[in-house]
């Protein structure tokens, strides 16, 4: 049943709505964070300190949005993110597919969503599919083999995981699975939040937080997300030869997510990589690590045009994703604002933040002069001279 929810105008409202929606855990584990928040909060705050350099006449009538990443044309340069298991929505992954899908654009779907790749490449054919390092060289090129036959058109490799958890206002207590015992501790949240509870009860399931992409194949039980995060921490970290190797099994659009060193830039260019990704993880990773916004610079820099470069982390409107595409991005990807846009209003909520962020990269190029997102450059903004970061000496 389509939702019937009010429209929201800005990401933050999608925030606060989700806040209002959501049983406290769920919310807090999409807030996240690591240590003291110190990446997560300057992720968002960065963009703030970067200005615009507008112009007044003989502005563009018409602005183009359109690119191409990963082999894969797209109406705006904003991608879904790939995200873990969620309790977001009944529908999950499958309903952010379907509105990336109607929004022109592309998703990553993570290895340890909630929903199958080959429900969600159905609902988007254009899917990449994402995997963290998890097992034996065989189980890796089984999923990657199960993606390519669902039709997934790229594959995301995440390296940057630390396994860091701590947080000083408290991590969420999260269950291995909801059995009786589980939905007995956390009935005094659900009850607090019943809208949340009759929508996942009118779908006639509770949240799964099995990972099906993980399991031996399309329609068997995959493990829990504990269980599968225990195989990952287990898992002998990959060297570079590692990644090439997967690269050259793949054979197809490769993507390196989790580069916020130049020096990993090149060597991803190295490996042969179509494209790479500046991110810390959203902040959930070693604290301390600057916004990605602020190292983007410096990686573009040091790979030129021999890799596309995309930016994760922060983005919150349209005028952050211009930013970033004036510092040499050639698409972003969200996460927690489509997560939030989810929670408030279901596959419609995932499409009002779409549309929020494509309404305000238009009026950011109208009002720069821009008649396309291919002429952004440094020049359009205002840069503090102690923005960026960069490895070495200052």
């Amino acid at each position: 049943m389509a939702s019937t929810r009010e429209w929201f105008e800005s990401v933050a409202e999608a925030q606060r709505r989700a806040k209002r929606r959501l049983p406290k855990s769920v919310y807090g584990a999409l807030i996240g964070g690591a240590e003291r928040g110190v990446t997560l909060e300057d992720n968002v705050n960065a963009f703030s300190e970067l200005g615009f350099r507008p112009h007044i006449a003989d502005l563009p009538q018409q602005r183009d949005q359109a690119t191409t990443v990963l082999g894969q044309e797209i109406s705006l340069p904003v991608i879904i993110s790939p995200t873990g298991v969620q309790a977001v929505h009944p529908e999950g992954e499958v309903a952010v597919a379907r509105a990336a899908a109607e929004a022109g654009t592309a998703i990553g779907l993570s290895s340890f969503a909630s929903r199958s790749v080959e429900d969600v490449a159905a609902a988007n054919p254009k899917t990449f599919f994402q995997m963290y390092w998890v097992g034996s060289k065989d189980r890796l090129l089984q999923r990657a083999d199960r993606a390519r036959r669902a039709g997934a058109k790229g594959l995301i490799i995440t390296l940057d995981w630390t396994f860091a958890h701590r947080r000083d206002w408290g991590s969420p207590p999260i269950p291995e699975k909801l059995d009786i015992r589980a939905m007995a501790k956390f009935a005094p949240q659900v009850a607090l939040r019943p809208l949340w509870l009759a929508e996942f009860l009118r779908a006639g399931q509770l949240p799964d937080l099995t990972t099906p992409n993980l399991s031996d194949g399309p329609g068997l039980p995959g493990p829990t997300f504990f269980g599968a995060y225990g195989e990952w921490m287990g898992t002998p970290l990959p060297t570079w030869d590692d990644i090439r190797w997967l690269r050259d099994e793949w054979g197809g659009p490769f993507m390196i997510k989790g580069i916020m060193h130049p020096d990993d830039a090149r060597r991803a260019v190295d490996v042969g990589a179509t494209a790479i990704s500046v991110s810390n993880h959203g902040g959930n990773n070693l604290d301390g690590t600057p916004a990605s916004i602020r190292v983007l610079p410096s990686v573009a820099d040091a790979v030129g045009d021999q890799v596309e470069v995309l930016l994760d982390g922060g983005i919150r409107r349209g005028s952050d994703v211009v930013k970033a595409l004036a510092l040499g991005a050639k698409a972003v990807l969200i996460g927690r604002a489509y997560l939030w846009g989810m929670a408030a209003n279901g596959q419609a909520g995932v499409t009002n933040v779409l549309q929020i962020l494509r309404s305000g990269i238009d009026e950011a190029l109208l009002g720069l002069g821009r008649s396309s997102i291919h002429e952004l450059v440094k020049d359009d903004l205002i840069i503090p001279a102690d923005f960026t970061r960069a490895p070495g000496p200052a």
